[in-house]
């Protein structure tokens, strides 16, 4: 088995598990027989910036999907002529995660209507980014809280008092302002939808 089919099997099981396997689940997924190889294998992928490891020693994906060719511009009005060209190829995970991928970005599978204003529908899955130290939330961004001991995807805004609440994208449903606690867990920063 080569370097390659190493790879894929551990980014199958990513796929099919939502998570990356642990040491001893490498050892067993290729068939090594120490855990020797496998950390060699794990600092070989860290090197070739496909996984990363955490100051925990947990690893996590950094680029799962590859490059993908970018042919240029489709035309969503008057339809155009054009050439298809290869202009350049582009990496998902950079393009959707920027520089904000690590050890904390998760996904996260979306239930309920309440978001279908902004585009998010049950169903899809949103890439957000765990809220950390002091990182400051502007109003206005989408994010996954803890409200009352309940958690939630909403926009977090400000009123003109500078209380803080929660507001759904759908015209169904109230705002939700917190009797007793309101905590961000991570913000919103993408959303994919499968077709």
């Amino acid at each position: 088995m080569s370097y390659e089919d190493y790879k894929q099997k551990i980014t199958n099981f990513y796929r099919s598990n939502k998570r990356m396997p642990c040491y001893s689940e490498i050892m067993s997924l290729i068939g090594f027989k120490s855990k020797n190889a496998v950390f060699k294998l794990v600092n070989k992928m860290i090197d070739e910036g496909v996984i990363e490891k955490d100051s925990s020693g947990r690893i996590s994906p950094r680029h799962i999907f590859g490059e993908v060719s970018l042919l240029g511009v489709v035309e969503a009005g008057i339809p155009t002529i054009t050439e298809e060209e290869v202009l350049d190829t582009m990496s998902l995970d950079e393009w959707l995660l920027g520089d904000s991928a690590s050890s904390s970005t998760y996904m996260l599978e979306v239930k309920g209507d309440s978001m279908i204003e902004a585009h998010i529908e049950e169903g899809d899955y949103v890439l957000v980014e765990r809220v950390t130290g002091n990182k400051q939330i502007k109003d206005g961004e989408i994010v996954v809280a803890e409200i009352d001991g309940g958690w939630t995807l909403k926009y977090l805004r400000h009123d003109k008092r500078g209380k803080i609440y929660l507001q759904p994208a759908n015209k169904k449903y109230s705002n939700i302002y917190p009797e007793y606690e309101l905590q961000i867990g991570a913000v919103v920063k993408a959303v994919i939808r499968k077709m």
